[in-house]
């Protein structure tokens, strides 16, 4: 779908029930818990090389001068590094995070229309979705800084539409990343109240895996998402629905 119908079936669309979406999220949490394991635990996985460029500077130093490590102040190469790495570390986790969450939303589909695909969670590392991911990655960096100087309190309202970055990603291969962005604003405005609520509830269920010997929370933290795949597919629509709607109109 291009951007106009997007936002023409956005505006056209019921708002979104919180009820429906939840227990459906449940159901179909049920069917996809273990390629939510698999998900997170790539995403650990394929961010540690991430992490481990960030910390190279320090252990350049620690090896090149061990004195410096028993010094109680960072020496000022060390905190430019720092600096400098800072946004490549967040763009680079922000850029794993989106794929592989589109993915699993690739895969949410699959098991909730009963498609026959197999479970592709680097789908979206390809070539067509590489730039466009990146260029939301920097997207997302800025939006997160323009919130965090609004006294964090805009990290608040940013929270919503930020969730809807990856399932537009994953359903909407027309859409550039600016529109990704529009598209997922407009669809987070219309029903802020009630996907904030969602991720809320959501959330604290999945934190309720803690309780199984601690990393019971690894096979439920993906619960989370799940109601974003219900708030496309119910606040959106795929876009085989126009296709199907046009020719039921043409028969008649």
């Amino acid at each position: 779908m291009n951007f106009t119908t997007v936002i023409e079936k956005i505006e056209n669309k019921n708002s979104l029930d919180f009820g429906t979406i939840f227990s459906k999220s449940i159901e179909l949490f049920k069917e996809v818990w273990l390629q939510g394991f698999i998900t997170l635990l790539l995403s650990f996985l394929c961010m540690l090389p991430v992490l481990i460029l960030f910390y190279i500077p320090l252990i350049v130093m620690g090896v090149a001068d061990p004195e410096l490590m028993k010094s109680e102040e960072p020496p000022p190469a060390f905190i430019i590094s720092m600096i400098v790495l800072m946004p490549v570390l967040m763009v680079g986790i922000m850029f794993i995070g989106l794929t592989l969450t589109a993915g699993f939303y690739r895969i949410c589909k699959n098991k909730d229309l009963k498609e026959s695909a197999t479970d592709s969670y680097f789908y979206y590392f390809k070539k067509p979705y590489l730039t466009k991911t990146l260029q939301l990655s920097f997207i997302f960096l800025g939006l997160t800084i323009l919130g965090m100087l609004a006294c964090g309190i805009g990290l608040i309202y940013l929270m919503v539409p930020f969730s809807l970055f990856p399932v537009f990603l994953a359903f909407d291969e027309e859409l550039s990343a600016m529109e990704i962005v529009k598209a997922s604003f407009a669809l987070g405005n219309k029903n802020w109240f009630v996907i904030f609520g969602l991720l809320f509830v959501m959330g604290l269920i999945a934190e309720l895996g803690i309780l199984l010997c601690l990393v019971g929370i690894l096979f439920t933290a993906m619960l989370s998402k799940i109601p974003i795949y219900f708030a496309y597919k119910n606040g959106v629509g795929f876009s085989n629905d126009t296709e199907e709607s046009k020719n039921t109109i043409s028969n008649f």
